[in-house]
């Protein structure tokens, strides 16, 4: 079978090391090289030909934004496959326009990374499980706050776990905060939203999709 050739773009040696290791065991992948930032890995992409770049988005010099830009404007074959972190859901967009095929989390396991890698070398897209259902709340969230209701990033917090059903002073406990501060909070909702109390207001999110019902 043909080889593909991979380039592991991360300003994380430890990182790198380690997900070469991965990689040395999948059939018909080689590991060509290595780079810390976008800037080298264009330097690279220049005298090598790359199947695929596991790209990081965060790094010096040149973020992976704007070498993957790049990158797909030069070499429109190329494919690649975003390393996130959680909290980084809001440069997916870019990603996405820039020319990425596969979003996968730095904490994936073996399994998932050779289920990314096999999907887009076959023309398809790869997202993370954990990564959907991230982005899924993320945008619950962003939901919430256009509405008419306008509630603070803290209060979505406490309505979320009021309804999981945690009590006051275990929300204070989750969220590091004090136990009056919690009840603060939870009055706020009740006067934003109109409810009377925690069973009206659990039904208030999951009528706005904060929540689900399974």
């Amino acid at each position: 079978m043909e080889e593909n050739k991979v380039i592991i773009v991360d300003d994380h040696k430890m990182f790198r090391s380690g997900l070469r290791f991965l990689l040395s065991n999948i059939p018909n992948i080689t590991v060509i090289g290595e780079a810390s930032n976008g800037k080298e890995f264009l330097e690279m992409a220049e005298n090598e030909t790359i199947d695929i770049a596991l790209m990081d988005i965060n790094m010096p010099e040149m973020n992976g934004i704007e070498a993957t830009r790049i990158a797909m404007e030069k070499y429109p074959d190329l494919k690649v496959i975003v390393l996130s972190m959680h909290g980084e859901e809001e440069y997916y967009d870019q990603m996405l326009e820039a020319g990425v095929k596969g979003f996968l989390l730095k904490n994936s396991d073996a399994d998932e990374l050779i289920a990314a890698i096999e999907a887009v070398l076959a023309g398809k897209s790869y997202f993370s499980q954990e990564l959907l259902v991230n982005i899924l709340d993320q945008k619950r969230l962003q939901k919430l706050r256009t509405d008419a209701v306008k509630l603070s990033s803290r209060e979505l917090e406490v309505l979320k776990l009021i309804c999981d059903g945690y009590s006051n002073a275990e929300i204070a406990e989750q969220l590091f905060i004090s136990h009056r501060t919690v009840d603060r909070h939870r009055a706020n909702l009740l006067s934003k939203t109109g409810c009377k109390n925690s069973t009206s207001l659990v039904m208030y999110a999951v009528k706005n999709k904060i929540v689900e019902i399974e």
